[in-house]
């Protein structure tokens, strides 16, 4: 797909939608860190219901520590993986303490180190917390990149080279944010809602759904 093409269709994801945002609820760096560990393989509406009453009262490594692991699991039980997740919350807390000062960390390298970061964690948590244009490659941006013709590719680390190189940098802070809600709301992954899409001239899709007959 051709600059050209791939600008139109971030100028028009811009114009329906100029300031998206994560859909993770959070209070400060911290909490969004945790609420990102937290959403692997899990939705984002799960993950807010169970954060809303753990983050009122849990909102730095120190306060996680204090609250301990099994304290931590009663607030996180109906999220997937809660005992794996919860013991990662616990050992980055820790390791957030013990070697980065209580801080967050504000590269990429260094976030991959935490327990239960990889590498589109920390891609989503520079661009939530710091403005990044990073592009946190999941299964939505994965499937949309490829289903508009963005790319071609068959990894979440090919497709996130190949969508650095295709967009242009104007639409780069937004850009996976754009693409992650499309394919959660309106480019699914059984019955994609092309009627819908504000981009389907511009798609290369070859399996649009039809329109519905009168």
């Amino acid at each position: 797909m051709n600059k050209q093409k791939i600008d139109r269709i971030f100028a028009r994801f811009a114009e329906a939608n100029p300031h998206p945002q994560t859909e993770l609820a959070f209070t400060n760096p911290y909490t969004l860190l945790v609420a990102i560990v937290l959403s692997a393989q899990a939705t984002d509406v799960g993950v807010n219901k169970a954060t809303a009453s753990l983050f009122a009262r849990v909102d730095t490594p120190q306060k996680m520590l204090a609250l301990g692991e099994e304290g931590l699991k009663s607030y996180i039980k109906t999220i997937g993986l809660f005992n794996a997740k919860a013991k990662n919350v616990m050992a980055l807390s820790r390791m957030l303490i013990e070697e980065f000062g209580g801080e967050i960390p504000q590269s990429r390298e260094a976030l991959q180190t935490l327990p239960g970061v990889g590498r589109k964690t920390a891609n989503v948590w520079l661009n939530c917390a710091l403005g990044w244009p990073t592009i946190a490659v999941d299964t939505h941006v994965f499937r949309v990149a490829n289903r508009l013709g963005l790319c071609k590719t068959t990894t979440p680390e090919a497709t996130e080279l190949a969508l650095e190189k295709a967009i242009p940098g104007r639409w780069k802070p937004h850009a996976h944010h754009w693409l992650i809600l499309h394919g959660r709301y309106i480019c699914v992954a059984r019955k994609p809602k092309c009627p819908e899409c504000l981009v389907r001239d511009l798609c290369e899709y070859k399996a649009k759904t039809p329109e519905m007959e009168g």
